[in-house]
């Protein structure tokens, strides 16, 4: 009996939590990994170093696989059309996976199927970025349309002046996307899986809280959201990636809006496991790393259900404290039922190193699992035992 070798390109914190799914179904997994040092390398047995962006790398690493798949969306796309042409089986491919690489990619095909799209326009000077932020209004959000993430490639353009500022970002890359500053009570996230048989399934929407443009904290599901909101979201999503051909776990991060339009606005696609859904490790049936590599071998996907009213998913990020270890024994005493997930990553302040899932029994206890779920973090990123302080003062 044979069981499937699945290779990932990148070796990130997202390769390193495919490992235990990977390991629990019986498959083997192996990561084209960036150095020696990354995250997924010390949770794999197979990790050759290579760069993504060496068609013969790519190759050569897909020798003996039967599926490639991806901890990031970076791979060049006409790379992985010349996968595709040599008989490798790459989920998602690339007529997909273009929607979450390039931005304008994206916004057009959400345009196209009719979804809730902020305003947006491609421009390719400063003049054609003035004049949009003439039509529209100020501020306007500028983006590179590839090679953004965690709020990298973002910058908020105030003024017809301020815009005077950008010219260096057009010289190195054009055209930019410019997009309208939507004005939003809260960021959601819709995640979902699709195998390339078609089949597809949503977890519960989330709220999430980013700071400074990475993702802080999610709370699942959702609190006080619509029936119909929820519903609303988890059918975008559904039906991006239906119609794009995702195949995989794809998230759709989105503004939420109330009282305009359907009540959201899509933000952004990726086309991977994600952030916003750490939390389903410890609060859902089927967590979306598993998801991920039953899709992406068409296999029958797990139920999405949560296991729990409320789940709090906190990361933790660079700090203070250089041996993060040593933080354990005070942090798990402190909340036995936490579960920590640590990426084995070196410490820089501001680097995201790990996340905290803490499952609370009732609703009503959001708040109290907000809280503790912030203390364990914040125990591990400083080292010593936090003061009382308010969830406000925490988060």
């Amino acid at each position: 009996m044979t069981f499937p070798v699945i290779g990932v390109v990148g070796g990130g914190q997202l390769a390193r939590m495919m490992a235990p799914p990977a390991t629990a179904l019986g498959f083997e997994l192996r990561v084209l990994a960036e150095g020696e040092d990354v995250s997924a390398v010390a949770a794999v047995a197979t990790a050759p170093i290579g760069d993504y962006k060496d068609l013969d790398a790519l190759l050569e690493f897909s020798k003996g696989l039967d599926v490639m798949t991806f901890d990031h969306e970076h791979v060049p796309t006409q790379h992985l059309q010349a996968l595709l042409d040599a008989g490798v089986n790459v989920q998602p491919g690339p007529d997909a996976l273009v929607n979450a690489q390039d931005k304008l990619v994206m916004r057009a095909a959400i345009d196209r199927l009719g979804l809730p799209n902020p305003e947006w326009s491609a421009v390719n000077t400063v003049d054609e970025l003035v004049a949009f932020g003439e039509r529209i209004g100020w501020p306007v959000v500028l983006k590179t349309p590839r090679g953004g993430y965690d709020g990298k490639g973002v910058r908020m353009v105030d003024s017809a002046d301020d815009a005077l500022e950008t010219a260096d970002w057009f010289q190195a890359m054009s055209p930019l996307l410019a997009e309208a500053k939507v004005e939003f009570s809260r960021e959601l996230s819709a995640l979902v899986a699709r195998s390339p048989s078609g089949e597809s399934r949503a977890w519960p929407v989330v709220h999430t809280i980013q700071v400074d443009g990475v993702c802080d904290e999610v709370i699942a599901p959702a609190q006080n959201i619509s029936v119909e909101v929820a519903a609303a979201a988890e059918e975008a999503a559904l039906r991006i990636a239906n119609e794009l051909g995702v195949t995989g776990v794809m998230a759709a991060e989105l503004f939420e809006t109330p009282g305009v339009g359907v009540g959201f606005l899509i933000n952004e696609l990726a086309m991977r496991p994600h952030n916003t859904g750490h939390w389903t490790q410890d609060g859902s049936i089927t967590s979306q790393f598993e998801q991920h590599l039953r899709a992406v071998l068409d296999l029958p996907l797990g139920a999405t259900d949560a296991l729990a009213p409320v789940v709090v998913m906190k990361n933790f990020l660079g700090g203070d404290n250089q041996d993060l270890f040593k933080a354990f024994p005070m942090a798990l005493a402190f909340e036995p039922a936490a579960k920590v997930h640590s990426y084995g990553k070196s410490v820089r302040p501001g680097r995201k190193i790990g996340h905290v899932n803490l499952v609370g029994s009732s609703v009503s206890d959001v708040d109290s699992v907000r809280q503790r779920a912030t203390a364990v973090a914040n125990i591990i990123r400083d080292g010593r035992k936090p003061e009382q302080t308010t969830l406000e003062e925490t988060a």
